[in-house]
């Protein structure tokens, strides 16, 4: 996932930090796939894009759980989130981030079909 150098990544002691969680806390955000996590380098790490204002980005969640339903691995579905979609004209978590969940979501949705 190093390949990704525009991306800050945050590691699970900053992300104690940012959300005001345990170590505990933010592992289960990961498992409960309300973050994404990859190692990189061996280090599990999260994009500080999937932060907004102090917490998980709420548009996350769902995303996520379409990707799954679509057949996407976790690093798959890294490498989607992160890397330009030309249907969307920008990254998905770049218009998630604007705005354009319903979209972002249907896009996902056909990749499976």
């Amino acid at each position: 996932m190093t390949d990704f150098p525009e991306v800050t990544w945050l590691t699970i002691p900053d992300l104690t930090e940012i959300l005001g969680l345990k170590v505990s806390q933010v592992r289960r955000l990961i498992e409960d796939r309300s973050l994404l996590a990859t190692r990189v380098d061996g280090v599990w790490r999260v994009p500080e894009l999937f932060i907004v204002d102090g917490e998980p980005m709420h548009e996350l969640k769902g995303t996520l759980v379409v990707l799954a339903d679509a057949g996407f691995s976790d690093d798959e579905a890294m490498h989607w989130l992160l890397t330009e979609e030309e249907s969307l004209g920008t990254s998905p978590v770049t218009a998630l981030l604007a705005g354009r969940k319903a979209e972002v979501r249907r896009v996902a949705q056909a990749l499976g079909f």
